[in-house]
């Protein structure tokens, strides 16, 4: 039997009865597809999942990446499947058909990204990360850069990277050396080294599209110093034709805990002189340019870690339908009872509903972003406009960040679901495991994106950005608090939301006074408490919708299992993991914070 990469029914519940996707369809952008094209390539992208990619993902973690003298091969299964990907197109699914995209809305996207990557993440990079390369260019490049570049890059024939840390410029962007300087020809010379580059050199496509962060001759010290520059692996001349190499060499890849089919790369720009690059936009607006192609791969890495997670729950699940291990409980002393499946056993179950409660909470959360991006894209209404840019731009470091640990999590979860059996190769899960823990680290790790979301997020537009997200919550709160058997939960979820808004506007109005470094040491524990907050109105807003379908008049037996599962689901993250959040909404201390306070010789 095929692998179950995702939930097929819960996706369809998702867009189509909490989201209601079919009503992006009245807008002039997306009125030439109906919900059957919808559902076609939703179809066919599990399918290729499924049949192509996920059969590669242990395979390509075995073969690994091969280093040698500049030059990286790449685990040979992943060509067919990188092919498959550009020849059907899959790797822009959003952009204009001109350059090789699809026009999907972005929530359908969504939902072919859930199953693809879910799949086999470490394929998908090869086809993805182009994406974010080539919309740069798309908003801020000339018509030599779109014409050279775009096509290639949207399609995947090209690969894309993102060149931005230094070996003593992390985090710190601002303290990078790679340095730039104009040429006669108005290209830039580029001269400086790079680390941490996923897909940074590989033998998969003939040439690789590297974003290159750089400071030109007498800019400004800092960020405001830093310009973007477009630099070829192979210089592509502007006839759109291949010239020779572009003197940027990997000097050497890392030998990492997971991801082992894609090469994390060092390179070095310029070292023989040679190294030139295409100024794109205007000089020092290096960050604002990057800041576009940043919050994407954010949000595709909470998409990575969410997805792993709803594949090893799948997995997780289906073990557990057919191991036999152990009597029931039911059977007492009886020792001539049955081996029971050990879902039977009362401890799987509560981990299965746990991880059950993430994964469907982390789905609602993710489409929901994505359709606040639609929402933007086609709204007339500057009001509703500005309502959907506030939502993603609080939404965007939850995503990377809360479901970065919760996938994590998940995926340890599973592990645990299998046993012994989880810590063996023999089993995909223990890859998951490894393949996961990244999300959490690499595209700023999760305490920039805590300090973005204190800092940047809660107080931003005079607080206006905290408010849109609190009036969704409330009416999705209101929704349910209408229907008699969510009563009570609707009332702890509407209590916690309340104390959320409190707790965010006194850490916001402590970042802003002399107890600023405890507000910031808060700042991660606050975010981990608003992703919980966001779980439990994601899935209170669920089950408010199951408990209207079975109230109908027609509803068979699988479909009443299903909304039934919505319903329980929902009552056991706010009953059981709801009230630990107040906790840890409680332990929020913006006063005296031991951390900061303690003397740095006593740790």
């Amino acid at each position: 039997m095929a692998p179950r990469i995702s939930d097929q029914r819960d996706i369809e519940f998702v867009l189509y009865e909490q989201l209601d996707a079919e009503s992006l369809l009245s807008f002039d952008k997306y009125s030439e597809f109906n919900r059957k094209m919808f559902n076609l390539v939703i179809k066919e992208a599990r399918t290729i999942a499924t049949k192509e990619i996920f059969p590669t993902y242990t395979e390509c973690d075995r073969s690994g990446v091969e280093f040698d003298n500049g030059h990286v091969t790449v685990p040979e299964c992943l060509r067919p499947v990188l092919r498959l990907l550009v020849e059907g197109e899959w790797c822009a699914l959003t952009e204009d058909p001109e350059y090789g995209g699809q026009g999907l809305p972005f929530t359908i996207a969504q939902a072919v990204n859930e199953y693809m990557i879910g799949a086999n993440y470490i394929a998908m990079t090869y086809a993805i990360l182009g994406h974010g390369a080539g919309k740069m260019i798309d908003l801020f490049g000339t018509d030599l850069q779109k014409k050279l570049f775009l096509k290639k890059l949207y399609t995947a024939e090209w690969g894309g990277t993102m060149l931005l840390t230094e070996p003593d410029a992390g985090s710190n962007v601002g303290a990078l050396t790679t340095s730039a300087r104009l040429l006669d020809d108005g290209t830039y010379e580029i001269s400086g080294n790079k680390i941490f580059i996923t897909n940074g050199e590989q033998n998969l496509t003939e040439n690789i599209i590297h974003p290159v962060l750089a400071r030109i001759e007498g800019a400004p010290a800092g960020t405001k110093g830093i310009s973007l520059f477009i630099v070829p692996k192979i210089w592509v001349n502007e006839d759109g034709s291949l010239g020779g190499d572009n003197d940027v060499v990997c000097t050497g890849v890392e030998e990492k805990m997971g991801l082992h089919g894609s090469p994390t790369c060092s390179l070095s720009l310029g070292s023989k002189g040679r190294c030139r690059g295409y100024l794109l936009g205007e000089p020092n607006q290096g960050m604002k340019i990057m800041f576009h192609m940043m919050n994407e791969v954010r949000l595709e890495v909470g998409t990575q870690a969410f997805s792993s997670a709803a594949c090893a729950y799948m997995h997780a699940l289906d073990y557990a339908k057919q191991r036999h291990q152990g009597r029931s409980l039911t059977a007492g002393a009886d020792h001539n009872a049955p081996q029971v499946p050990i879902i039977q056993h009362p401890d799987v179950r509560r981990m299965l509903l746990k991880m059950k409660a993430y994964v469907e909470g982390m789905r609602s959360l993710t489409y929901f972003t994505a359709f606040c991006f639609d929402q933007i894209e086609c709204t007339d209404s500057d009001e509703e406009k500005a309502h959907f840019t506030h939502l993603v731009e609080i939404l965007t470091p939850i995503v990377k960040a809360y479901l970065s640990e919760k996938g994590f999590d998940v995926c340890v979860e599973a592990m645990q679901v299998y046993g012994g059996y989880g810590y063996t190769s023999e089993f995909p899960v223990e890859q998951m495991v490894r393949d996961s823990k990244i999300a959490s680290i690499y595209e700023g790790t999760n305490g920039i994106q805590a300090m973005d979301f204190l800092g940047r997020k809660l107080p931003g537009q005079k607080g206006a950005i905290l408010q849109s997200l609190i009036t969704e919550m409330k009416k999705g709160v209101a929704l349910a608090a209408g229907i008699e058997s969510l009563g009570a939960v609707s009332h702890q979820v509407a209590l916690a939301v309340d104390k959320l808004e409190t707790v965010c506007q006194k850490t916001v109005s402590a970042a802003g006074s002399a107890s600023f470094q405890s507000a910031f040491a808060a700042a991660h524990p606050l975010l981990d408490a608003t992703g919980d907050v966001i779980m439990a109105w994601m899935l209170l807003w669920r089950a408010a919708i199951a408990e209207g379908k079975l109230a109908g008049a027609r509803v068979d037996k699988k479909d009443m299992a299903f909304y039934q599962g919505k319903v329980s689901t929902a009552r056991f993250f706010i009953q059981t993991i709801l009230p630990a959040s107040l906790g840890k909404l409680d332990a929020v201390s913006c006063e005296d914070n031991p951390a900061v306070m303690m003397d740095e010789e006593a740790f």
